[in-house]
């Protein structure tokens, strides 16, 4: 349930902080010979074209969020061992208790079976924290990032005549888009734009790398999955 208020916040977020960079840059507009041209004059509203972005893949997909996510993710590490560990001793206790349940007595079992219980809970509940702290900073990420790639959109579809830039970050029926045409993406565009402007280089061999998903399935970005244990 959390999840999913989180992403509908999010996806509210986008929406607004877009909406709002375009009527600014709207309103803006001087009434100079400069701004006769097509690009400066041109706002959203009076474009003609259909665009399609899957904004989470734009700012996990830049220089600056492939490094941000890496980053992320090596400070991760240690809690990911962790948890292996604490993984590990519960199957161990698990295999013990196959193994010897019917040479224990009844005492002996009921006191493995209560140390397996209570480890399970502290394991549980060590995942689940995990998963959240990392969730956690992933957005701080996205909405950090978001707020200098938004007025990379609205300046390029104010350039190309955009009238409508719909997001398929999720993949419908989660998001409201169906279907958008690879014809209509502009993610790239937004993603090499982005990465010139902020001159963040480009990561290392090695380094969190999510693939901008295709338009036509709308599908969410692919960012680092949360600190997980092995399946149990």
């Amino acid at each position: 349930m959390k999840s999913k208020f989180l992403r509908v916040l999010l996806a509210c977020a986008v929406t607004l902080t877009i909406s709002a960079l375009a009527q600014t840059g709207s309103a803006a507009t001087p009434s100079s010979p400069a701004a006769s041209t097509p690009a400066a004059a041109s706002a959203p509203s009076s474009g003609t074209r259909v665009g399609a972005i899957n904004v989470e893949g734009a700012v996990f997909g830049s220089n600056e969020g492939r490094r941000d996510l890496d980053a992320l993710q090596k400070k991760f590490e240690p809690k990911q061992s962790e948890l292996k560990g604490q993984n590990d001793e519960l199957e161990a206790l698990k295999k013990q208790l196959t193994n010897t349940q019917e040479k224990l007595n009844e005492e002996a079992l009921a006191t493995l079976k209560k140390q397996i219980e209570s480890k399970q809970k502290v394991f549980d509940r060590a995942v689940q924290d995990a998963q959240e702290d990392f969730g956690n900073q992933q957005q701080e990420i996205f909405g950090r990032i978001l707020q200098k790639v938004a007025p990379v959109i609205v300046k390029y579809s104010q350039d190309n005549g955009y009238g409508l830039i719909i997001d398929t970050s999720k993949q419908w029926p989660q998001g409201p888009v169906l279907l958008a045409g690879d014809s209509m993406d502009i993610t790239k565009a937004i993603v090499d734009l982005y990465n010139t402007q902020s001159g963040v280089a480009a990561p290392t061999a090695g380094a969190a790398k999510p693939a901008t998903p295709r338009s036509s399935t709308g599908s969410g970005a692919a960012k680092p999955a949360a600190p997980t244990a092995p399946k149990q």
